[in-house]
């Protein structure tokens, strides 16, 4: 029963325990609802016996259920303690540990998964869909589960106690069962269309905020707002299609479940007539008759209620099933050279990214990779940190396999500046502090005047404590790019990746930002991504990569002379300069 709890419920064992905990007790608390009902019984079937002896009999009658009553009511309440824990706060304990088993899951995760996910798509999993099984785990699915053992036993004790009115109570059930059946398959597939029709408007709303600006400054405010709004009334259509049908179905079931009431009025009466049973048995199945039908229809409730949570927990399955990085905690490389030794790479299967690249950038100096726009530069770099693993080859850190390195112990080896700079919406100084969060203000500071930053810092309202809003929208693009460096120069890492880092500023920015660069990559190893000629005119070596291959390798004299790629990158830029 616990492993198929841990499969079904994607739970831990823990979390599989508790819930068969609460399973337990939210059994035990709907079979002793059923006591003052057999006590209210027991007493009306001994006063009526008592009418005929003494008052003293029956006040000595009624005294003992008066006490009885109230014990019953405290092992209620120790009861209802117990359920409440175990269908609860063990529930919330289990959701806390499903959402940090996924932050450990997206942590393990490639970095470039990141890229292919929107944010709205991975904060709906953690946030919504656990949010979601944390409130059906508590509210629907022991009591489902409880619903069923209660009513198989309540109808095993009937059926002992008189099977022809049990036959007239329970006969509805499988015919209720088997119409609600019917409708499982609708159901699956309609919260599955549901699910992800909920999932694609949260996307594009998400992509409409990320998008404000363009959608601003091309006039398309009304294009956006129509098919949003259009993508709403669909959604709200199939959604009202949807509860139609499965309101149709489950009030069928209901229905269905309805009639038992009638067959136990009219097998209790030709019962009785015939002498077969009592009046007093024939009330009591009569009361039965008319609560016992409640849990079942629950019971259909919930489990309509945890259809839909199979969607939920069939997406938490496939983020949970993603291929983890891992490998080992502790390296000693030789050096920090960084080898690619005939390494092939594909983001998906049979559209080759990457075909035979092998150069080596060493230690000390700055290797450029350049080439067309879509060759595979930042793939290239992006591989020698590990952010995807190849297909074929191997590239090696100082002589270390880096497929076989933990993807964390490999990133504290490199401070990586990208072109587009998030940030966070802190102080400057705690931005900066990303880099190394041991950091002391003094080390913050020099790493800030190194990067050119202390002038406009200097200039904020409150300083290095103040806020730059959300990523840093109260800087320039030079002045984040700035940041970005600092932080990079703060973890003084031996390896730096250079992800066009200066494409998108003005002369003076990148001026400013080159000398910040010079000083962030002595006696590094250096992987710089450029389009502008005159970033990569110092490097000690040139990579061209165009098409996935390697094209072109040498310093960039060497190239210059061979009238190849690089030569003609350089021609085509310095010409256009020249005629501006």
């Amino acid at each position: 029963m616990l492993k198929y709890f841990q499969k079904k419920y994607a739970m831990s064992e823990k979390g599989a325990k508790d819930l068969f905990h609460s399973i337990i007790w939210t059994t035990v608390m709907d079979i002793s609802f059923m006591i003052p009902v057999v006590l209210g019984f027991k007493f009306l079937d001994e006063y009526m016996g008592s009418l005929l002896h003494s008052s003293n009999s029956r006040t000595d009658s009624i005294l003992y259920y008066v006490i009885m009553s109230a014990a019953f009511v405290l092992v209620m309440f120790v009861i209802a303690y117990f359920q409440y824990a175990s269908a609860y706060t063990k529930v919330y304990e289990e959701s806390a540990n499903q959402r940090i088993g996924l932050a450990e899951t997206l942590r393990k995760l490639p970095l470039a998964f990141f890229g292919k996910k929107d944010i709205a798509d991975l904060s709906s999993t953690i946030m919504e869909d656990a949010t979601q099984i944390e409130q059906l785990f508590s509210h629907t699915v022991p009591q489902l589960y409880a619903a069923a053992v209660t009513t198989v036993l309540m109808g095993v004790m009937m059926f002992f106690y008189n099977w022809q009115l049990s036959l007239a109570v329970f006969w509805v059930v499988p015919v209720a069962i088997f119409v609600f059946y019917l409708s499982t398959k609708f159901q699956n597939r309609m919260h599955a269309e549901l699910y992800n029709k909920k999932r694609d408007i949260s996307d594009e709303i998400q992509e409409g905020l990320d998008s404000a600006h363009e959608i601003k400054a091309y006039n398309r405010e009304e294009d956006y707002s129509n098919k949003i709004s259009l993508n709403l009334d669909n959604f709200e259509k199939f959604l009202i299609k949807g509860e139609l049908l499965l309101g149709a179905f489950i009030n069928l079931s209901y229905m269905f479940l309805k009639l038992g009431l009638p067959s136990v009025i009219l097998a209790g009466a030709y019962l009785l007539a015939t002498g077969s049973v009592n009046i007093f048995t024939y009330l009591v199945f009569l009361v039965v008759a008319a609560r016992i039908y409640d849990p079942i229809m629950a019971a259909f409730d919930n489990f309509a209620a945890l259809l839909y949570l199979n969607v939920r927990i069939k997406r938490m399955k496939e983020m949970d099933a993603m291929p983890r990085q891992a490998g080992k905690s502790v390296i000693h490389p030789e050096n920090f050279d960084i080898e690619f030794n005939k390494v092939d790479f594909s983001y998906q299967e049979g559209v080759q990214t990457l075909k035979n690249i092998s150069f080596t950038a060493r230690q000390g100096e700055v290797t450029a990779l350049v080439g067309p726009s879509g060759g595979g530069k930042s793939t290239v770099a992006k591989l020698s940190a590990r952010f995807w693993d190849i297909d074929k080859g191997v590239i090696t850190l100082g002589g270390e396999d880096i497929s076989l390195v933990d993807p964390e112990t490999l990133l504290n080896n490199f401070s990586i500046v990208f072109q587009d700079v998030t940030l966070f919406n802190s102080s400057v100084m705690d931005n900066i502090r990303l880099g190394k969060k041991d950091a002391s203000d003094d080390e913050v500071m020099k790493a800030a005047r190194l990067a050119q930053c202390d002038e406009f810092i200097k200039k904020l309202p409150q300083g290095y404590d103040t806020r730059i809003g959300e990523n840093g929208e109260k800087l320039s693009g030079g002045e984040r790019q700035r940041i970005s460096i600092a932080r990079a120069m703060l973890k003084d890492a031996p390896i730096i990746l250079l992800d066009e880092a200066t494409a998108s500023l003005d002369a003076e920015n990148e001026s400013k930002i080159q000398t910040a660069l010079s000083e962030l990559i002595k006696n590094k190893t250096v992987l710089i991504i450029a389009h502008r000629m005159r970033t990569v005119s110092g490097a000690d070596k040139i990579v061209v990569i165009k098409d996935g291959a390697i094209a072109e390798t040498g310093t960039p004299f060497e190239l210059k002379e061979q009238q190849g790629i690089f030569s003609s990158m350089v021609e085509r830029q310095y010409g256009v300069n020249l005629q501006q």
